[in-house]
C-alpha cells in the first residue's frame, strides 16, 4: 500500500481509502427495521482492507455503518487508522453539531474522531455557527480535524473564513474519470493550498469497474501494458496519479473487492496512459 499526507493533518494516510456508503435501501432497513444486510461481509471487507494496509476508512452519521465499523476496527491500533465522519445537514446548529458528534463518538467506539465534516451545507444554517461548534469540538480533544462535503469553491472559501483558529484540511467530493467537475477550480485551489480531496464514486457507480463496449479496448490495452490490471484498478491509479492530494475511497462491501482495489497501488499509469484514458471517456475538465 502506498501512503501520502493527508491534507495538512501530518497523517500519512493510504492513498486509497475505504468508504461505507451503500445504498439507500441499506440505511432504511438499518434505520426503521434495525436490520443490517450482509453485515458479516461488509465488517469482513474493512477487516481485510486493513490488514492489506487500507487506514482511511469514511463513514457518515446518516450512513447507519458507524457501528458497523466500530466492529472492523476491534483489535487494529486505532492511532495507525484516519477514521472520519460526517455530521448530516439537519444538524448543523451549534447545540445539534455537539450531541451528533457525541453519537458519532459512542457508535464508533472511539475516544475521538480524526475528521469530522460537514456532510452537506445547509444554506439555511450559518457556516459560521456550525463552525463554531467543530472549533469547540478540536478544542475538547473529541475531534482532531475538520473538514467538509460537497461544498463548492466558494461555500469552502466562506467555511474556512469562519475557522480563525483551524484549518480545513479536506472536501469530499465526487470525482471519478467520468467526473472532473472539481478540475475547473475547485482541485487546483485545493492543491495549492495542500487540501485533501476525499473522492467518492471514484468508479462512477460502477461504470468503469465493468467493461464498457466504449472503453474495451482503451483498458485492455493499458491492462496488458500494466501485467493485466482491472478496470477498476486502472480508474483508480488514474486518479492517484493525477493529484498527490486526491484520496478515493471506493466502497468496500466484499472482500474480494476490497483486494482488487488495493491492486490500484503499487505501480503507475504513465503520462500516456493518462491522457488516453481521459480521452476514451470523453470528459473534460
Amino acid at each position: 500500500m502506498e501512503y501520502r499526507e493527508f491534507g495538512k493533518t501530518g497523517f500519512k494516510a493510504s492513498v486509497i481509502g475505504m468508504g461505507t456508503y451503500y445504498d439507500p435501501a441499506y440505511i432504511v432497513l438499518a434505520r426503521l427495521l434495525r436490520l443490517h444486510r450482509s453485515r458479516s461481509l461488509k465488517t469482513a471487507a474493512l477487516r481485510k482492507g486493513i490488514e492489506l494496509g487500507i487506514n482511511l476508512i469514511d463513514t457518515a452519521e446518516i450512513y447507519e455503518t458507524e457501528g458497523l465499523v466500530a466492529e472492523a476496527i476491534k483489535g487494529f491500533k486505532r492511532d495507525e487508522l484516519f477514521i472520519a465522519t460526517k455530521v448530516w445537514l439537519t444538524n448543523l446548529r451549534y447545540e445539534k453539531v455537539l450531541k451528533a458528534a457525541e453519537r458519532s463518538l459512542r457508535r464508533l467506539r472511539c475516544s475521538y474522531i480524526d475528521l469530522y465534516q460537514v456532510h452537506w451545507p445547509n444554506p439555511s444554517i450559518p457556516v459560521e455557527e456550525t463552525m463554531r461548534a467543530m472549533s469547540r469540538l478540536v478544542d475538547e480533544g473529541k475531534i482532531r480535524h475538520i473538514g467538509v462535503s460537497n461544498f463548492s469553491l466558494e461555500q469552502f472559501k466562506r467555511a474556512q473564513e469562519a475557522l480563525p483558529r483551524y484549518e480545513l484540511v479536506s472536501n469530499q467530493v465526487e470525482y471519478s474519470l467520468m467526473a472532473r467537475r472539481i478540475e475547473k477550480d475547485l482541485l487546483p485551489y485545493c492543491e495549492q493550498n495542500s487540501v485533501a480531496i476525499l473522492a467518492y464514486r471514484p468508479l462512477a457507480h460502477g461504470a468503469l469497474a465493468r467493461k464498457q463496449a466504449w472503453l474495451t479496448r482503451v483498458f485492455e490495452e493499458v491492462s496488458m501494458k500494466h501485467g493485466g490490471k482491472t478496470p477498476a484498478q486502472i480508474a483508480l491509479n488514474w486518479l492517484v496519479n493525477r493529484s498527490r492530494i486526491v484520496f478515493p475511497i471506493p466502497r468496500a462491501s466484499r472482500p474480494e473487492r476490497v483486494v482488487e482495489n488495493a491492486g490500484a497501488t503499487g505501480w503507475r499509469l504513465d503520462d500516456a496512459d493518462m491522457a488516453r484514458l481521459a480521452d476514451a471517456v470523453g470528459t473534460q475538465a
